[in-house]
């Protein structure tokens, strides 16, 4: 029997095996696709350094080919850009530059980096079924692409499958965010302007009308990533075919019509909606929920890939606490869901603060100059702190969100 069965080979389940095999655990990772494989969510923030850095995988994204971002700029519906926002302003240190990645080649090095720490992986195995003893889970059934179903019996299994969720949909645990239900339609271009210097590869926030958004996010080999973010009714108003959509907001921000003039797309358009949800429960005996898996936030402020490492780091930690003996898991996976909810509900609060009419952040820097650092904070990932200031200064100019109300352990004793 091995200690961890690991459900998924993305940055949340390979971050997870990095740091169990680094402290002896033996870690079987199942992975239904075949690697490489396409996935959006290209960005990183600053603080996806550390967990990256504490399972040793940070000096092979420095050799990386991936563009190096130092900044965030945000372009108004007019097309006015924003002084951008350097990150080696707020902190002096290695993190303040970070990285534009293919997710496709990002997410292949960081499995076989997991590989070289001493985890095992099985590709091409699709997990069917838990294997369970009473109430608690006691391993995986999965299945080979021959069709063959094979047990992997396990003192622990983490569920790292991504937007898949596949305890969500197995136990009927999804809850949507009750007001973060936008459409998302983005494509690839070759050959899109990009800005010059230190600026080449920085990532831009460009409005358009009703608190809808392009991100533009360039990558290797002359492309970028661009798609925009709306409510459902802004962009299907005249029809939601997805073409017409996208050309047609192209033209509602002048910045974005600029860039994209020199260019030609080269990917198909890609939809989804309603993207916004977290699990009821982030855990049952002997199963841990992280990353995708567990909740999926609005990607405004590029927190996909942080809240992947950092939960899978913390999924780890935890698991190695219970399989130790000593601790009662209850309270261990109480400790994760605390930890883990906080950071999220922080994010979760500025996305709607984003998102409200009567919101904006350079307001709020104006009326308090001093919790500009606890929001710069804040939106580059350093979200183990208390932001209780920041968010009644915010509640005076938007509507902040009651903290949600599950996502919590299921079990509740040893």
């Amino acid at each position: 029997m091995i200690d961890v069965a690991i459900i998924g080979g993305g940055p949340a389940g390979a971050t997870a095996a990095c740091a169990l095999a680094q402290r002896g655990r033996s870690v079987l990772i199942l992975e239904k696709d075949h690697f490489p494989r396409y996935h959006i969510g290209e960005s990183m923030i600053p603080f996806c350094y550390f967990p990256l850095e504490r399972i040793g995988f940070i000096d092979k994204l420095k050799t990386s080919r991936f563009p190096k971002k130092y900044s965030v700029q945000f372009v108004s519906v007019e097309g006015k850009v924003s002084k951008p926002f350097y990150f080696f302003k707020h902190m002096n240190h290695d993190a303040s530059t970070t990285w534009q990645v293919v997710r496709s080649e990002f997410d292949e090095l960081l499995l076989q980096h997991a590989v070289e720490q001493g985890a095992r992986l099985e590709i091409g195995a699709k997990v069917k079924d838990f294997i369970m003893d009473g109430d608690r889970v006691a391993g995986v059934i999965a299945e080979k692409a021959d069709g063959t179903l094979f047990d992997v019996p396990a003192r622990a299994v983490i569920d790292a499958s991504g937007r898949n969720a596949f305890s969500i949909r197995k136990f009927q645990w999804q809850e949507r965010d009750p007001e973060l239900r936008k459409v998302v339609i983005w494509t690839y271009y070759e050959g899109a302007k990009r800005d010059e210097g230190i600026d080449e590869a920085a990532t831009t926030v460009a409005y358009v009308p009703e608190k809808g958004w392009f991100w533009y996010i360039p990558l290797p080999d002359n492309k970028v990533s661009v798609g925009i973010v709306a409510e459902k009714d802004y962009l299907y108003r005249d029809g939601s075919d997805p073409e017409q959509v996208f050309e047609r907001e192209i033209e509602q921000n002048p910045w974005v019509q600029d860039h994209l003039s020199c260019g030609r797309r080269c990917a198909p358009y890609s939809v989804t909606a309603d993207f916004s949800y977290r699990s009821r429960y982030c855990s049952r005996e002997g199963l841990l929920l992280t990353g995708d898996a567990f909740s999926f936030l609005d990607p405004v402020f590029s927190s996909g890939l942080f809240l992947a490492f950092w939960g899978g780091e913390k999924a780890a930690i935890a698991l190695d606490r219970v399989l130790s003996g000593g601790n009662d898991p209850a309270d261990v996976y109480t400790q994760y869901a605390t930890e883990l909810r906080a950071g999220l509900e922080a994010m979760r609060k500025l996305v709607y603060a984003f998102y409200d009419s009567d919101f904006h952040f350079g307001k709020l820097v104006k009326a308090h100059p001093d919790l500009e650092g606890d929001l710069t904070d804040c939106l580059i990932g350093n979200v183990e702190k208390d932001f209780g200031p920041l968010f009644q200064a915010i509640s005076s100019m938007a509507r902040i969100p009651d903290s949600l109300s599950y996502g919590t352990p299921l079990l509740t004793s040893g």
